[in-house]
């Protein structure tokens, strides 16, 4: 009888990407229903323009790469930066900013590196932080959460930039940005002379915890490691704690950074990107660190109120040298003598 001659390794993983992908796409589900409950329907509309011009997008690039179309479009990745970059996008960004946010991610970012595994940018990021660059009023429409617009005037605004009746309620202050940019007022006086920042804040608390909630679900499942996330959010919080001790009036406490803006979202489902960030573990520690502290820099001391787009490309940038210098020692070697130290 003829035997079937099998190599090893005989152990399979079930952490294939699509099943990764699947996960993380799951995982954002909390968050995208409050986001959607405070700010209407504009994020949602966003999700699917953005997923039909991802996939629209990376099945052109592989034909014209000559690449086999469907095994990659099925395995999620091309979705998971649709969904990143509309969760991060304003709810009220017109068709044209999704369309270059994920025209840029897919081909520019993703793509012209050699495809899944070969970007060192995160891609969602790189298509977010261009068009934040490049279109800054755009960037900054925000509704405050008492004038969300009905389905049909949404989809008018999503293609016209344009609603019948107008908007009554409308700010380009986040609460970051009300934070960020005190005219010489106390946090305290911002306060009590901005009555929209106090719902800004439970808005953006809300979506958090939400987005919280889907990392933590990530967590159980094993997609990732808590280094990169927890380091990130400690670095942020104790920068921000410690500021906040010194000047409590002038720089916001740790609780309103880690619960403000994009802290969550960018914690469990940016830096814990496995092809852009760190592999190591001490690596993923201090590059989780670097993302947090640079965050605090720039949303303090920097012109953007939210910073995580150009804290994490800056790590990205970094993450080479990072895993050089934190990866393991392999079993059974021992670490080379240095010159100064002879020979025996």
């Amino acid at each position: 009888m003829a035997l079937v001659n099998l190599s090893s390794p005989h152990h399979h993983s079930l952490n294939k990407t699509s099943r990764l992908m699947v996960w993380v796409l799951l995982a954002t589900l909390p968050g995208l229903a409050v986001q959607s409950y405070f700010y209407g329907y504009g994020t949602l509309i966003n999700l699917l323009w953005a997923s039909f011009l991802a996939l629209g997008f990376e099945a052109i690039v592989l034909g014209l790469r000559r690449r086999p179309i469907m095994p990659y479009l099925t395995d999620g990745s091309a979705l998971v930066t649709a969904f990143l970059i509309a969760l991060a996008l304003p709810p009220f960004s017109p068709w044209w900013l999704t369309l270059v946010a994920v025209l840029f991610s897919i081909i520019f970012a993703k793509h012209l590196y050699g495809g899944l595994g070969n970007n060192p940018f995160n891609p969602a990021m790189v298509g977010y932080a261009l068009c934040l660059i490049a279109f800054p009023v755009s960037m900054t429409q925000w509704a405050g959460t008492e004038a969300t617009l009905t389905f049909g005037q949404q989809w008018q605004w999503f293609w016209l930039e344009s609603v019948t009746g107008g908007i009554d309620s409308w700010t380009r202050a986040t609460p970051l940005d009300l934070m960020r940019r005190t005219n010489g007022l106390t946090l305290t006086e911002v306060a009590s002379s901005n009555p929209q920042l106090g719902l800004g804040l439970v808005a953006s608390m809300w979506i958090n915890l939400a987005y919280l909630l889907g990392g933590l679900i990530l967590l159980a499942a094993r997609v990732f490691t808590w280094h990169a996330p927890v380091a990130m959010l400690a670095g942020l919080g104790f920068c921000a704690g410690l500021f906040h001790m010194g000047e409590p009036d002038l720089y916001p406490s740790a609780s309103q950074h880690l619960l403000t803006g994009a802290t969550m979202l960018s914690a469990f489902f940016i830096v814990t990107d496995p092809v852009s960030g760190a592999t190591s573990r001490k690596g993923k520690l201090v590059f989780g660190v670097g993302v947090g502290i640079l965050v605090f820099i720039i949303r303090s001391f920097g012109s953007y109120p939210d910073a995580f787009a150009f804290a994490i490309l800056l790590m990205n940038l970094s993450a080479p040298l990072i895993d050089t210098y934190t990866q393991p020692k392999a079993y059974g070697h021992q670490p080379k003598k240095s010159r100064s130290q002879g020979e025996e």
